[in-house]
């Protein structure tokens, strides 16, 4: 592992460490750990270390995730009053090499399956481990954002295995499946009923557009999956047309016709541009990170190196995390996404085959009230958990920030010490 570029003071408020990790030969992995920023904490170790994996594949955590949605600073600077930082120890990675700072020497090294994503990570994390020897014993948890979902429950399988072979020594406790890309094919053929039962689109557009959910349907049924990514992608195409560019990502946003990205054909209301030029500048200023490393550079290769592997569902792995580990699965949904929209999310939970699986369909679902309001819904069977979030579209942390926080603690407990009942908000 080569060392920290810097410690300590980085870029923004509080104790920091930042660097690079060789994953492999010639994949530099590059992470950004914010310390707990609470006067209440004697030791940051007494809180659970969380680790932050974007989506994708190919987005940044130490960029989009950091500035965009749950670190100490906005993108202009100011602080965050919502950040996670106040109550847990933030780990950003830039995952798989090639998102981010993360580099490959060559393209030949980028990654093309899931489970190559899985090694790489245990790989970084033995290493983070072996150089902050105090987190060992903190509670540790992986949330993540979309694709990130579909690579942290391979990263949480293989990594629990290393656990349990002795060869990496943590404290793992669960993983946190924001509007997550665990069955696309679910989101796919949801969408146009969605839009529909939401009026976005009239009862031809529908039939046209559930035609075409049925090809990318068809391509996965017969193994291609290649070509399913292919017609994925345009059946956003067709479903921009047919609703003159609704955004993907919340579909109550306001958009401008025809304005869609043309880098991959999904609406922004975030602001990319001014984001890289505060990663390439300040920040990478700050951090002392190598000229050669452009932020995001290699972001378009890691999404084409892993086209085939995109459209395949990691169902069956969520249901081994469930059957053979004693790990906590929490799955969050935005009811205003598109691109993982929550009718599709609740289709493959529903059909999980799992211990829990008949205890599930008859489970009730309950109320969760924050600050006195009803924003969503919880159901819970053994250590598997889905929160339908009100108000929120793909960045529930972004759109319905005190929500996130409250699923937040209720995962982590990082309030534990305070000896709150955690159930309180239930209703």
């Amino acid at each position: 592992m080569t060392g920290p570029v810097n410690n300590s003071k980085g870029y923004g408020p509080g104790e920091q460490s930042w660097g690079f990790v060789d994953v492999r030969e010639g994949a530099h992995m590059f992470y950004w750990l914010f310390y707990v920023q609470n006067p209440n904490v004697q030791s940051y170790y007494e809180k659970p270390l969380v680790i932050w994996l974007q989506g994708g594949p190919g987005a940044s955590s130490t960029g989009f995730g950091n500035f965009e949605e749950i670190g100490p600073l906005f993108l202009n600077g100011t602080e965050r009053p919502s950040s996670w930082v106040k109550y847990v120890n933030l780990l950003f990675i830039d995952n798989p090499v090639g998102a981010g700072f993360s580099y490959v020497d060559d393209y030949s090294r980028l990654t093309t399956t899931n489970e190559q994503i899985g090694s790489d990570m245990v790989n970084f994390l033995s290493e983070f481990y072996k150089k902050h020897p105090g987190f060992e014993k903190s509670p540790m948890y992986i949330f993540c954002e979309s694709y990130g979902g579909k690579m942290v429950v391979e990263i949480a399988k293989q990594l629990q295995k290393a656990i349990d072979d002795k060869k990496l020594n943590a404290s793992f406790k669960g993983v946190g499946l924001g509007d997550s890309w665990i069955s696309p094919v679910d989101s796919v053929n949801t969408w146009a009923p969605f839009l529909y039962s939401t009026g976005m689109i009239d009862q031809e557009q529908l039939k046209r557009l559930n035609a075409g959910a049925e090809k990318v349907q068809s391509a996965v049924d017969n193994g291609n999956f290649l070509k399913a990514t292919d017609l994925w992608r345009d059946l956003e195409m067709d479903i921009f047309s047919e609703t003159n560019n609704i955004d993907f990502y919340n579909i109550l946003y306001k958009v401008k016709p025809n304005s869609m990205s043309k880098s991959n054909g999904l609406n922004r209301v975030f602001d990319d541009e001014k984001l890289d030029r505060l990663m390439n500048g300040p920040v990478k200023k700050a951090l002392n990170v190598p000229p050669k490393v452009v932020y995001s550079k290699q972001s378009g290769a890691v999404f084409k190196y892993l086209s085939e592997d995109f459209m395949k569902p990691v169902i069956h792995v969520v249901e081994e995390l469930l059957n053979n580990t004693k790990l906590e699965v929490v799955v969050f949904t935005g009811n205003l996404d598109l691109i993982v929209d929550t009718p599709g999310t609740v289709e493959w939970v529903d059909k999980m085959n799992w211990v829990g699986a008949k205890k599930w369909k008859t489970a009730p679902r309950k109320s969760l009230v924050v600050n006195k309001y009803v924003e969503g819904y919880v159901k819970n069977v053994g250590n598997l958990y889905l929160y339908w979030v009100h108000r929120s579209g793909h960045m529930v942390p972004t759109d319905n920030p005190e929500t996130a926080l409250e699923i937040l603690r209720r995962t982590t407990k990082f309030d534990r010490k305070l000896n709150d009942d955690l159930s309180e908000n239930f209703v």
